[in-house]
Parts: C-alpha cells; sequence; structure tokens
C-alpha cells in the first residue's frame, strides 16, 4: 500500500495568494494544540527554542493539529543537526531556525533540512512525516521538499548585510522578522518606535519577495492588513500564554474583594 506525506495548509495558503495564520503555544498540553487548531488558524508555532518542551510534546501537537488539516511549525533549538531534523520526522510541517547569523549558517541549515538535489538531510522514512516507511522512497524525498517550509529568524543586525544573499538561496521558504530582538540588537530592548524597525521590516519583506520567498513576522489584528499590504504572508498573532492570563486577570479582578452578602 502506498500512501503520501501531508500536504502543508500553510504552503497552500501562500501559494494561492492569501495570508497564512498562526498562533504561538507554549503550553505542552496537546489539548492546547486541539483548541487553537479546532479555532480556524492554518498553522500552530511551538518553541524548542525558549520553552523546555519535548520532542514528546511536539508529536502531540502535531497530532492533535492534523486532527483538523492544520501545520505545525516547530522553532528549533540551536545545536547539532538532528535538531533541525527530528521535528520534521516527528511531521511539524516547517521548522523556525532562531538568530540566522550569516549566509554561511544559512547554507548549512538549507543542507541539512533539503533532501537532494537541494541538500542531504539525513534520509528515514521511518518516522510520522513518511507515514513510518509506507510512503516511497522517491516520493518521500520529492514531496519533503515540496510540502515542508524551512524558516530562518532575522532577528540581529548582523545578517542583514548578507539579507539577498540568504533570500536568494535555494532551499529557504521563508525569512521571518523577529523585532524583540531586533531591536535588543540595536540597543534599545522593545522599542518597537525606533524607526530602524519599521525600516527593516518593510527591506525584509521586500528583499524575500524578490527572490520568491515567503515573508513571516508576529503581528495583530490592528497591523494585520498593514503587514499584508507590506508584502508579508505568514503572520502569528497571539499566545496561549496571554490568552490564558488575560481571560484569568478579568476573572479575578470581577470576583476579588468582595464582602460577604448577609441573606
Amino acid at each position: 500500500m502506498s500512501m503520501h506525506m501531508r500536504k502543508s495548509r500553510v504552503l497552500r495558503q501562500m501559494r494561492n495568494g492569501k495570508v497564512a495564520t498562526c498562533t504561538k503555544l507554549n503550553l505542552a498540553d496537546p489539548r492546547a494544540a486541539e483548541i487553537a487548531a479546532m479555532c480556524g488558524f492554518d498553522c500552530i508555532w511551538i518553541d524548542l527554542e525558549h520553552v523546555p518542551n519535548s520532542m514528546a510534546s511536539v508529536e502531540d501537537a502535531v497530532r492533535a493539529a492534523k486532527i483538523y488539516d492544520v501545520d505545525v511549525l516547530t522553532r528549533i533549538s540551536r545545536g547539532c543537526y538532528s535538531n533541525l531534523i527530528r521535528p520534521l520526522e516527528a511531521d511539524s510541517t516547517g521548522i523556525m531556525v532562531p538568530h540566522l547569523m550569516s549566509l554561511k549558517e544559512a547554507k548549512e541549515v538549507v543542507y541539512y533540512s533539503k533532501f537532494h538535489p537541494i541538500g542531504r538531510r539525513p534520509l528515514d522514512g521511518g518516522n510520522a512525516d513518511g507515514k513510518y516507511c509506507l510512503v516511497d522512497g522517491a516520493d518521500y524525498v520529492k514531496e519533503a521538499n515540496e510540502e515542508r517550509f524551512t524558516v530562518v529568524q532575522i532577528e540581529d543586525p548582523e545578517p542583514m548585510a548578507e539579507l539577498e544573499e540568504i533570500c536568494a538561496l535555494p532551499g529557504i521558504d521563508m525569512i521571518f522578522f523577529g523585532p524583540a530582538d531586533f531591536s535588543q540588537g540595536l540597543g534599545n530592548p522593545c522599542d518597537f518606535a525606533d524607526p530602524r524597525i519599521e525600516d527593516t521590516k518593510k527591506l525584509i519583506a521586500k528583499t524575500a519577495r524578490k527572490y520568491g520567498k515567503f515573508a513571516g513576522t508576529v503581528g495583530g489584528p490592528g497591523n494585520f492588513d498593514a503587514l499584508a499590504d507590506m508584502g508579508y504572508t505568514f503572520i502569528s498573532t497571539g499566545a496561549d500564554v496571554v490568552a490564558l492570563f488575560t481571560y484569568f486577570q478579568d476573572m479575578a479582578d470581577k470576583v476579588k474583594d468582595r464582602d460577604i452578602r448577609n441573606v
């Protein structure tokens, strides 16, 4: 019985000229992923860079999201090449590499995250993405290159000198701008009014599109349309921890410090 890899909802949206939507999860409980997926986002972004999650939690999030045909983007932890490929083999639809600092690093990312003829990603096929060897080997190589996406984050001033070359590199599917760390790199942490942030945001979208790549960043309802007009086709809005904080704080504020009522 021959099978095929699951196709990417995010890539389908963006290739059809639409903006792919995403939300970020810090919590490892797969029920959080399932709730986010059933709400209609195209993608769930989970994190191994800042958050002490495990590969088991990646697998659980992927299973929960796939019920609703929702993609998972895993921001990897920097380290050995296995950190690049394990989320993909758990059937994460994309990987995000934080703090890309140079064209040299971008070439290494491509080498290990894409199969021949683009790169030399280690070949297995016996995991969830290859449906445990049920996807034919040749189909697996081809479909993984076509239906899985590699994202690099520009969140430091240093790689901007090589932005054109990074965007032109085959195998990099998306350039993702991270404004928070970029502001820190400029010497003004979290000063998003710094005009250099807006200039960089515009330049990244323009350069990515120039070379046929997708541009991604973080946003919200207030600037979603402006980002889309700028050329961003992947926009992540909100996070589970913010949602819980907002809800619980609202509830607590409404009921705290009440006096006992005499009956």
